[in-house]
């Protein structure tokens, strides 16, 4: 099986059944995806496939198709991405477990809205779940974001 992520080929030998989160994880070692719920109900294993962000605990690696993006690989080598940026500016993550995936959650929602509303942030937002409650922040991040990427714009 081939997998392309964050923009290099892997030849896999898995069962195509095996969650894209445990190949990331335990064959790619690619760690930043966690591990949650295992039922994409929490966020925490978000990643992007072809841009849209996906669920990698429940998605079967066989039924990828498209590039996987990992936290890893969402700034430019060896750059931060914008809401990286912001979420340390920020200072969003306390525990840091789910930020992961809300990273990955926030820069889908940029990249579909350049100029999301707070509505528009809390309802992509409340897809992943953090439980150190850092919400305020998260919408703070995500707006400074959507202002650095205005401003890179023009």
């Amino acid at each position: 099986m081939r997998l392309n992520v964050n923009g290099k080929d892997h030849e896999l030998d898995v069962e195509p059944e095996m969650p894209l989160l445990w190949v990331l994880r335990d064959e790619l070692d690619i760690t930043g995806p966690k591990y949650g719920c295992g039922i994409a109900v929490c966020g925490a294993c978000t990643v992007h496939i072809d841009g849209v962000p996906v669920r990698a605990c429940s998605l079967p690696v066989g039924q990828v198709q498209g590039t996987v993006t990992t936290i890893e690989g969402l700034g430019a080598p060896g750059a931060l991405h914008v809401v990286q940026r912001a979420w340390i500016e920020h200072q969003v993550a306390q525990c840091g477990y789910c930020q992961s995936g809300q990273i990955m959650t926030a820069a889908a929602l940029l990249a579909a809205n350049p100029s999301p509303s707070d509505a528009d942030i809390d309802s992509a937002m409340s897809a992943n779940l953090c439980r150190c409650g850092t919400y305020p922040r998260i919408r703070e991040a995500v707006k400074a974001a959507s202002r650095l990427l205005s401003g890179a714009a023009t």
